[in-house]
């Protein structure tokens, strides 16, 4: 299987500048080391547009602005939403399709990141203090002193919702 390279620009500079000297498309594909259909798309390109450089972003959108704002409503209601989730609601909506990239670009441009949701509960200054405090009184246990699981903390310093995990 061929591997297809793009031209860079300076290449593609080159051989614009070779053909503005009289030379013919099949020499400077030989010296160039690639096919003439090649030189020739490029001296096309360069006699429409007036320069050498090889435009960006050939395909069409794959939303409309409506689908757009749909997709950040979407993110906004539903804060806990993975980027999957809100493009099948879109496909059901709209009947596209549209890849989870697709969905986490157009939000990305509307100011929204990282969707995807959280697995636990995010801990806060105090859980993180007293948990880092509890490991330093401990760091130096063995099996001697006894189980961790078997621990009896203090209740009042410790948050419930810590303490059910346990």
């Amino acid at each position: 299987m061929v591997t297809r390279n793009h031209l860079d620009d300076f290449t593609r500079g080159r051989m614009i500048g070779k053909l503005e000297e009289g030379r013919t498309i099949t020499s400077v594909a030989a010296e160039f080391g690639i096919n003439k259909s090649v030189v020739s798309r490029a001296w096309k390109a360069f006699q429409t547009t007036g320069t050498a450089v090889k435009k960006v972003g050939g395909g069409h959108p794959r939303t409309t602005a409506g689908d757009d704002r749909y997709i950040i409503l979407q993110a906004k209601r539903g804060r806990r939403q993975s980027v999957s989730v809100i493009a099948q609601q879109l496909s059901t909506a709209t009947g596209r399709q549209l890849t989870r990239f697709t969905v986490a670009r157009r939000l990305h441009k509307g100011g929204l990141f990282s969707r995807r949701p959280e697995r636990c509960l995010p801990l806060k200054v105090d859980h993180r203090r007293h948990r880092l405090q509890w490991c330093r009184e401990h760091k130096n246990w063995t099996t001697a002193n006894g189980v961790v699981s078997s621990l009896r903390m203090n209740v009042g310093s410790v948050p419930e919702a810590i303490l059910n995990a346990f």
